[in-house]
């Protein structure tokens, strides 16, 4: 018996809606990564882009438990000697706050050509309106949904 390999034309792509307002952020991050990387399907394969695509509200309204938002710093590196940069979370939220969820759930990505492909696929807004209404997607609901709890 041979072992059944599947092609990238056997998947069907579905477009997901997450709100996260209220939400903690790294436990939000893992189920939209898990979402991103199709573990929530049967068919996953490891080395394969079978996830979905996930478009995340709210992304400025996301809680951090702890000191975190004060104390966590991200760090960047301009290239030039001394280029070092630091900024806290509080820093970012005001600049750019999609940028905090897209930093967690790129963490939680490989770390090669397949994670660059898959956080492509993320899409963070800050309010509650975006443009890819004409996907249709599913809203996934933080209590009730299969995907969103992960039972």
């Amino acid at each position: 018996m041979k072992t059944f390999i599947p092609k990238q034309t056997d998947y069907e792509r579905r477009w997901y809606t997450v709100d996260l307002e209220g939400e903690v952020l790294g436990r939000a991050a893992t189920r939209i990564a898990r979402i991103l990387r199709g573990k929530t399907k049967p068919q996953f394969t490891p080395h394969m882009d079978v996830g979905d695509f996930v478009v995340v509200l709210n992304a400025d309204k996301v809680k951090l438990s702890g000191d975190k938002e004060r104390e966590k710093t991200y760090f960047r590196h301009s290239g030039y000697p001394g280029g070092t940069n630091f900024e806290t979370v509080e820093k970012l939220r005001q600049r750019k706050p999609e940028e905090i969820i897209r930093r967690a759930v790129r963490g939680m990505l490989p770390k090669n050509r397949l994670g660059r492909r898959l956080i492509k696929k993320l899409h963070v807004y800050t309010g509650d309106s975006h443009p890819h209404q004409a996907q249709r997607p599913t809203v996934i609901n933080k209590s009730e949904d299969r995907i969103w709890v992960g039972r």
